[in-house]
């Protein structure tokens, strides 16, 4: 009803501007989006051009909305736009059946080994007292010396020597998948102890985040999940690895004191010059060629708009991998991105059990969980459904759904009470 009332606002006030209103909105849009694209694949007088069309479009729109006179009626059919969507999220979310495995009760491990990685996160290791925390608990902990790095694989392999028999890490995510692989291997259980920058592997597994403290509960009250672990040329990862722009970036001696700036000053020659790396994957049985970047999860995004910091994963157990294709040649180009979304050329969402990536070269710069290696092509990603146990604390914030994107046909269905009948065969969706 809202989505209707949204474009009803404009049918009605055709007279008065309704298509108007429509057309300049997504003319600015798209003339934002082509700004942005300017300053981020220009330099010079041209990245500033774009800046200043970025900034000055949403406005432009805003002051010719208001000053025509046709504000009430953006505003009121934005809101119901704005209303629609929100509902229509709530109705998929309780439409959509829960994937996520029930956890079993874990044993309490007698001769845990816990890696802890002081600098990681800013310094929580030493910030919320885990190596004292996890020593009360009856852990050994083995703490990394920054100035002499290590590898925190063949610390684990000689743990478990040594008789461990769970192995955790309070490090980056980096750091936990070379662990976790371990433990994979050995078939012991794995402790996820948010302490790095971002956490999106413990954000995925419904750890608190805010307080690292909190998971190594799961030593003394935990319970266990099975989840699938990447592979990347037999190098494990848990969240994603990156190829093409992103990669080349990360691959910048200056990007870890400087990523903004580090980003700005290479983005021209990465995105808009000849010569610019370009990427071919075979993706199951389906070709994407000439990509700019590539990006394969460990399990899919719930969308391709929730990449930023904020993206989850709805799941981590399907048994595949989530691939995200990106091809922006021009400002033009970026214009439909911004306009059509994930249904605009320039955008390929796909799942797949194998990804194999190719380039002109014979070796391509990689980042690996935010890691920046150089691998021999091709390069193979690849999933290992429910290699990996996984403690967690039975008392955790938990994993809020995430937001499903809105299938217009699917909420047409929940609105006529068809829900439980498909369209073709006929079989029913089992009870909510």
């Amino acid at each position: 009803m809202a989505a209707i009332a949204a474009v009803a606002v404009l049918l009605l006030a055709l007279g008065g501007g309704g298509l108007l209103v429509a057309g300049t909105g997504v003319l600015g849009l798209a003339v934002c989006a082509a700004g942005l694209w300017w300053f981020v694949a220009r330099r010079g007088p041209a990245r500033l051009f774009g800046a200043f069309v970025a900034v000055v479009a949403p406005v432009g729109v805003l002051v010719f909305y208001a000053r025509s006179g046709l504000w009430p009626i953006a505003l009121i059919s934005s809101l119901c736009w704005a209303a629609a969507v929100t509902c229509g999220r709530a109705a998929l979310h309780r439409a959509r059946p829960p994937r996520s495995q029930r956890p079993t009760r874990a044993r309490h491990p007698k001769r845990a080994v816990l890696i802890m990685n002081p600098k990681s996160g800013g310094g929580k290791v030493g910030r919320f007292g885990l190596v004292e925390r996890a020593e009360r608990l009856g852990a050994r902990v083995i703490l990394l010396d920054p100035s002499a790095p290590v590898d925190v694989g063949e610390l684990a392999r000689e743990a478990v020597a040594d008789g461990a028999d769970l192995l955790g890490v309070a490090g980056g995510d980096g750091t936990q998948a070379l662990v976790a692989a371990v433990a994979a291997e050995r078939g012991l259980p794995f402790l996820v102890i948010s302490a790095g920058t971002r956490n999106h592997f413990a954000m995925d597994l419904g750890l608190d985040r805010a307080d690292p403290v909190r998971c190594l509960d799961a030593l003394m009250d935990g319970e266990e999940i099975r989840v699938d672990l990447g592979d990347v040329c037999g190098r494990p990862f848990v969240n994603t690895v990156s190829f093409g722009v992103y990669a080349d970036i990360v691959q910048s001696p200056e990007y870890r004191d400087d990523k903004t700036g580090t980003a700005l000053k290479l983005m021209p020659d990465l995105l808009a010059r000849e010569g610019a790396r370009r990427l071919d994957a075979r993706v199951d049985g389906t070709r994407l060629a000439d990509q700019q970047a590539l990006l394969i999860s460990n399990n899919p995004y719930a969308s391709p708009d929730e990449l930023g910091g904020g993206g989850r994963r709805p799941v981590l157990d399907g048994g595949e991998l989530g691939v995200i294709g990106i091809r922006v040649e021009n400002a033009a180009q970026a214009a439909e991105l911004a306009v059509r979304g994930s249904q605009a050329p320039g955008l390929t969402v796909k799942t797949a059990r194998r990804v194999e990536v190719t380039s002109g070269a014979s070796r391509l710069p990689v980042a690996v969980d935010g890691e920046a290696l150089w691998l021999r092509t091709p390069v193979v990603c690849s999933v290992r459904p429910g290699a990996l146990r996984v403690l967690l604390p039975h008392d955790r914030p938990g994993v809020p759904p995430a937001a499903p994107p809105v299938d217009w046909r699917r909420l047409l269905a929940l609105a006529c009470g068809s829900a439980g009948r498909t369209a073709a065969g006929g079989s029913r969706v089992r009870p909510l």
